[in-house]
């Protein structure tokens, strides 16, 4: 599926297309270069999903945890939305060390950024999301 995002002034439009097109799957990786707008687009779907938190880049904790105060949508039953950034990750190790399972098979939405460092312990069922700036600064989001 193909989803544009025209401009930032559209981008909670394209969140909810995202939304709409979720069903079951729970782990999503985000690909796409830096700057790309995996961040925000991440962003706009948790608001769009009823998360009222601050929602950041966790570039420097690894993973943020925001809770849906109001589900908007019937196809998301888990309160928890784990957002990580592995970005600065150095070594697998680490991943390991922080129970990435707990996470990645707890039934919670969970959006991956820089998945490209954890393609081995990635679960069979992510959903690979490619963020692409296009030459009109639009971004195709294939997923």
């Amino acid at each position: 599926m193909d989803i544009i995002i025209k401009d930032t002034e559209h981008i909670r439009e394209a969140a909810r297309e995202f939304i709409n097109q979720i069903g079951d799957r729970r782990v999503f990786a985000f690909y796409g270069k830096m700057g790309a707008g995996k961040t925000t687009f991440v962003k706009a779907i948790c608001e769009e999903l009823g998360v009222d938190d601050v929602i950041t880049s966790p570039t420097f904790a690894i993973i943020n945890e925001y809770t849906i105060d109001k589900l908007q949508t019937s196809n998301i039953k888990h309160q928890s939305i784990y957002h990580f950034d592995f970005y600065r990750i150095k070594k697998i190790e680490e991943v390991y060390d922080m129970g990435y399972e707990d996470y990645f098979y707890s039934g919670a939405l969970c959006f991956i950024e820089w998945p490209e460092l954890i393609e081995d312990i990635l679960p069979d069922d992510a959903v690979h999301v490619n963020i692409t700036e296009q030459e009109d600064g639009s971004r195709l989001v294939t997923f």
